[in-house]
């Protein structure tokens, strides 16, 4: 029998996680204002928002956005940086953001992104045809900055 990972704190539809495999949970992005990158990752990329409430009255750090029913966005306030000492060393990598986080989409989905994004005059790259990733080569991908410059790639495979 497989146990549960975790119970999931907020309301989801997840209630407990039950598969063991390696996935990734979440990623944490370093962002100005949590609650404008909240809405920015709801209403141009289609993230489920998470802890917003919590957040604005201050009974929880940072919220955070959901990408799908295993992964989650933390969106840390720079302010949180230098409390971030679990290594030496990591406070300094506020403001530093990775080179690029890449959502892997159906077709539909990665076209009504794009629409989101150029909708809210959002830059968005060129399209790009058989870029190499996790899962072979993908049909069509393309990049874009979140509000806090984090880049991301969204493609699709099929």
């Amino acid at each position: 029998m497989v146990k549960p990972l975790r119970p999931v704190a907020d309301a989801t539809s997840l209630g407990f996680m039950t598969d063991n495999s390696t996935r990734l949970d979440h990623v944490v992005l370093w962002v100005r204002d949590p609650l404008a990158a909240a809405d920015f990752y709801e209403k141009a990329v289609g993230m489920e928002p998470l802890r917003i409430t919590e957040f604005a009255t201050g009974t929880v750090s940072f919220p955070s956005v959901r990408l799908n029913e295993e992964t989650i966005f933390d969106l840390a306030p720079l302010s949180l940086a230098e409390r971030m000492n679990m290594l030496p060393g990591s406070a300094d990598s506020a403001g530093h953001p990775v080179n690029h986080v890449c959502l892997s989409l159906s077709p539909d989905s990665f076209d009504a992104l794009r629409s989101r994004l150029e909708e809210r005059d959002v830059p968005v790259s060129d399209i790009s045809y058989d870029s190499y990733g996790a899962r072979g080569m993908a049909r069509r991908s393309f990049y874009f900055r979140d509000p806090d410059g984090n880049v991301f790639e969204a493609r699709h495979y099929e």
